[in-house]
């Protein structure tokens, strides 16, 4: 199993940016794709982007799609989303995952680990 810490949340106004991180602890994810996933109050949780284990393909929600880039850096273990151009309609919590293979297009269901999230909010 491995352990997921996220971090980089927090309040910040429509049009800003932040960097959230994704700290994996217990075993290597390098092999692994890695997602991150948002869930807004009253909401189910949606899909944002997925990274396949190399770095070479990504994936993204059409919401977020040329705001948000998804990144890896194996060799510390972690996984970063940069947002840019944040709305009003991207306050949620998000959580980082890691799936059991390694394609940037797994399914929702391989993702079996999971963080306790980081809050963003955007203020409008």
């Amino acid at each position: 199993q491995v352990q997921l810490v996220e971090s980089g949340g927090g309040l910040v106004q429509a049009g800003g940016s932040v960097r959230l991180s994704c700290a994996a602890s217990g075993r290597t994810i390098s092999i692994y794709a890695m997602g991150w996933f948002r869930q807004a109050p009253g909401k189910e949780r949606e899909f944002v982007a997925t990274i396949d284990w190399s770095g070479d393909d990504t994936v993204y929600a059409n919401s977020v799609k040329g705001r948000f880039t998804i990144s890896r850096d194996s060799a510390l273990n972690t996984v970063y989303l940069q947002m840019n151009s944040l709305k009003a309609e991207d306050t949620a919590r998000y959580y980082c995952a890691r799936s059991a293979s390694g394609g940037a297009t797994d399914p929702l269901w391989r993702f079996v680990d999971w963080g306790q999230g980081t809050q963003v909010t955007v203020s409008s």
